[in-house]
């Protein structure tokens, strides 16, 4: 039984430990972008050994894109807890594109962009990252259905949430460079109108659903 009660301790320190590196490895990206983000500084800043570092992540690219993976899925269920304080019926939507639009300008998109940057000319951080990006592109897509509510199945719904994705993601690299919040928000209001009609299914005419 002694193994057994100091084993639990162990893996919480361990779990302790990840997530300060996952966290520095974040601010580090944010503040000093890819090419200064080093191993060392983050361990430093995360106040961990630098061996203990290279026991949880042996190579930079298994770092940044560890930190992006699970601070995205963090995010993504403090979306959803967001969203359940929105109100039921159209101005639904408005508040769920708000939620996604802030997503797109945080600290983790911006992370996240460097990693995309740097992986155009990194073969390893690249080939870290693809696999990490297909998964986080299908949770977000399912994420925004989700909290939508709506029907990927009805015709044009799939390509709707797509493009509001990628839409968000774009004004996010804009407001990158400058204080873009004016236009963004003009944007934004006219795609919600947008949205709404193609998400609103088309009723029939009258009989259409009979058999």
């Amino acid at each position: 039984m002694p193994a057994a009660s100091t084993r639990v301790p162990q893996q919480e320190r361990s779990r302790a430990t990840q997530a300060r590196l996952l966290e520095a490895t974040v601010e580090c990206l944010v503040e000093r972008g890819w090419s200064g983000t080093t191993t060392t500084v983050v361990a430093q800043r995360a106040g961990v050994s630098r061996g203990a570092q290279l026991h949880h992540y042996p190579t930079k690219a298994a770092l940044v894109t560890a930190a992006v993976g699970h601070l995205t899925e963090r995010r993504a269920a403090e979306l959803r807890v967001e969203a359940e304080a929105l109100p039921e019926g159209p101005s639904r939507l408005d508040g769920v594109v708000d939620l996604l639009a802030a997503a797109f300008t945080g600290p983790l998109f911006v992370a996240a962009l460097e990693l995309w940057v740097a992986a155009r000319t990194d073969a390893e951080l690249r080939a870290a990252l693809l696999p990490l990006e297909a998964r986080v592109g299908r949770e977000m897509y399912r994420l925004t259905i989700d909290l939508l509510g709506v029907d990927e199945r009805r015709p044009g719904v799939r390509e709707a949430v797509q493009a509001t994705l990628d839409l968000l993601r774009g004004l996010g690299v804009a407001n990158l460079l400058s204080d873009d919040s004016a236009r963004r928000t003009a944007l934004l209001h006219a795609w919600k109108h947008q949205l709404a009609t193609l998400l609103t299914p088309v009723a029939g005419p009258p009989g259409s659903d009979r058999h």
